[in-house]
């Protein structure tokens, strides 16, 4: 224990959660390297075929490991972290070999894709803020789009946004072939017609033939002359790749950027009568390569998954420029249309539905809302509106833990973010489902051993199974691994999940173990955030070692945006306050003990830094030849 610091906590029996917490990070960690070992090689590599052709699928193999830097970053095993670095340089070599990376950057793929992979290098940031190597891959990744530093350049300054809906590091993509779409055609045959007029196809059937080749020839010559040119609103999922880069280096041009681009499509969305176009032309008008019409565009309102995509794009944007500045009114542009699609709905049965996608003839495919939208909104906000928004949508299912995410739609994420239980999240820390943690935590437990019983299968053998005849082989690690760590992240740090396609994780509190230099709770540690106002965090730390002291850092935010005013916490001997006036604060916590510690904070008083509190600067970024 540090000289002169004062132990905190009251001795008493561990409540249930924190054993199963810890339990749960400790066996986690064990299944994500034992799933690291059956899936890779020594060198990081995956064990599977010897050739990918398309542009599709680079991003489903970091999607199976994403998680392992954010469970390292809540407190799991030392191991995770370097062995998350092997895996991320083991699969960006493999897929540059494949033909898809160029750079360590997907070369050609939309935002929803790209937000999905750089997920991995998110949680990288939170969990290795000392790392070069992340520091100059985050400059590196974001200058593609807020320097346009590919040889064709991807952003259009003039008009203030995109050239392509697909883009990386080779620029933007142009022209699609088939080629490009190979893999993906057995997928996207479960979709909707990607366009009203194919020749032969009903508009409003389910599915679409993507396997024959003439329908294949009629989408892709629709794609190159309506889609392929011009910004949509996916593309807002950047937003995150520049915070990455802010949060690494507090260079103001990744926020200025980021900032200016949002504004851009609100001004889109104010010239279209309040409407988010889908679809904005090379010139930086509304339906220049679409006749005219702001629906139909790449990922846009009507196809593949319609309002889903866009209000994702929305929430995490506007979320991150609230992030960046702390002004909450960076969040109407993901309200309004919330808004305009719930006065869009109707009753049906007694519930209430609204659209989700956009024909020509007008708003079609009612369904229940989801309330993860005005959940993410005030998980920012703290606002009583978006907690409307929230529980105006509300089923009673959502007081059950979702321990199947089945809940959670296919096109959010669910089936392979297993991040199905922000709602409930919701409702616990505004003060209801008070058996919460216990459910979440035993749930969690739960899925990650069916998750082993089903990688250790025959079934499952990485040297036996089918990687070229199963069109879904490219997403066995997403739907295998064992680190699910929803129930870990909301307890831990106070918040929701990220949203799966490319959202950052905005918390309320971080940990960082003194004694060993690292981010996450120390290894005897557990930690509950169950009350959160606009003024103050309240957190339930727990030391299950009954002989010695465990000492800890707490950061206001994921990314130190909150600074802790005071601190309120239980001794034997009553309440002791603190004045602390930063974004951390150390806490020794006695042996055995437990204690409830107030937090009071200024949210949103500090630009985003991955920066750890023993950290006074960041080595210089390495700069290369001038040839």
């Amino acid at each position: 224990m540090r000289q002169g610091a004062v132990e905190v906590g009251v001795r008493r029996t561990p409540p249930e959660w924190a054993v199963l917490q810890r339990r749960l990070i400790d066996m986690m960690s064990e299944a994500a390297l034992d799933f690291a070992d059956r899936y890779t090689r020594p060198d990081g590599t995956l064990i599977w075929r010897d050739d990918w052709p398309g542009m599709d699928g680079s991003d489903d193999p970091y999607e199976g490991f994403r998680n392992m830097p954010l469970l390292y970053a809540i407190g799991g095993a030392d191991a995770l972290l370097p062995r998350a670095r092997l895996i991320w340089d083991g699969i960006t070599w493999q897929w540059t070999q494949y033909g898809q990376i160029r750079d360590e950057f997907d070369r050609s793929y939309d935002w929803m894709h790209h937000g999905e992979a750089y997920l991995f290098s998110y949680f990288m940031g939170l969990a290795d803020p000392e790392s070069l190597k992340e520091r100059q891959r985050a400059v590196r990744f974001a200058d593609i789009y807020v320097r346009n530093a590919t040889t064709d350049p991807v952003f259009d300054r003039a008009t203030g946004h995109m050239r392509a809906p697909i883009t990386g590091s080779d620029g933007p993509h142009f022209v699609h072939t088939a080629e490009d779409w190979s893999t993906h055609v057995p997928i996207l045959a479960e979709y909707l017609p990607p366009f009203e007029d194919l020749p032969g196809i009903d508009a409003h059937q389910k599915t679409c033939p993507w396997d024959d080749p003439d329908v294949l020839a009629a989408i892709l010559e629709r794609i190159n002359v309506r889609q392929a040119r011009g910004d949509v609103p996916i593309n807002l999922l950047v937003t995150s790749m520049a915070v990455h880069a802010a949060s690494f280096t507090q260079d103001d041009a990744y926020r200025d950027w980021a900032l200016a681009y949002l504004e851009n499509w609100e001004r889109r969305c104010a010239e279209n009568g309040g409407i988010i176009p889908d679809n904005v032309g090379p010139s930086g008008t509304i339906g220049e390569l679409n006749d005219g019409k702001w629906w139909g565009g790449f990922y846009g309102w009507r196809w593949p998954h319609g309002a889903f995509a866009i209000l994702e794009a929305l929430c995490v944007s506007g979320a991150n420029a609230a992030l960046l500045t702390g002004d909450m009114s960076k969040l109407d542009l993901a309200r309004s249309q919330i808004d305009m699609l719930w006065h869009a709905g109707r009753d049906e049965n007694g519930q209430w539905v609204t659209p989700v996608r956009r024909y020509d003839d007008g708003w079609r495919d009612f369904r229940p809302f989801d309330p993860m939208y005005g959940v993410h909104l005030w998980n920012v906000s703290m606002d009583p509106a978006d907690a409307k928004r929230a529980e105006r949508a509300w089923s009673g299912h959502y007081d059950e833990v979702d321990t199947s995410y089945g809940t959670y739609r296919r096109t959010n994420g669910g089936h392979v973010g297993f991040n199905g239980n922000s709602a409930q999240w919701f409702r616990f820390i505004r003060g209801g489902n008070p058996d919460y943690p216990e459910r979440i935590l035993r749930a969690n437990l739960a899925m990650m051993q069916d998750q082993i019983e089903r990688y250790r299968s025959d079934a499952f053998d990485p040297h036996t199974m089918d990687h070229r005849t199963d069109p879904m082989a490219i997403h066995c690690w997403q739907f295998l691994m064992p680190v699910i760590v929803e129930g870990l992240a909301q307890l831990t740090m106070g918040g929701p999940m990220h949203i799966y396609h490319g959202g950052l994780q905005h918390v309320r509190l971080r940990y960082f173990d003194p004694v060993r230099r690292r981010p996450g709770l120390p290894p005897t540690l557990s930690a509950l955030v169950h009350d959160a106002s606009p003024t103050s965090v309240t957190v339930t730390l727990v030391n299950l070692d009954d002989q010695h002291v465990s000492e800890v850092v707490i950061q206001g935010g994921g990314f130190g945006e909150h600074h802790i005013v005071r601190m309120d916490a239980d001794t034997e001997s009553g309440t002791i306050t603190r004045d602390v006036g930063a974004s951390h604060a150390t806490l020794t916590i006695a042996a055995g003990a437990t204690v409830t510690v107030k937090l009071t904070v200024e949210r949103y008083a500090a630009p985003p830094s991955y920066m750890a509190p023993w950290q006074r600067e960041w080595p210089p970024l390495l700069k290369g030849r001038s040839l």
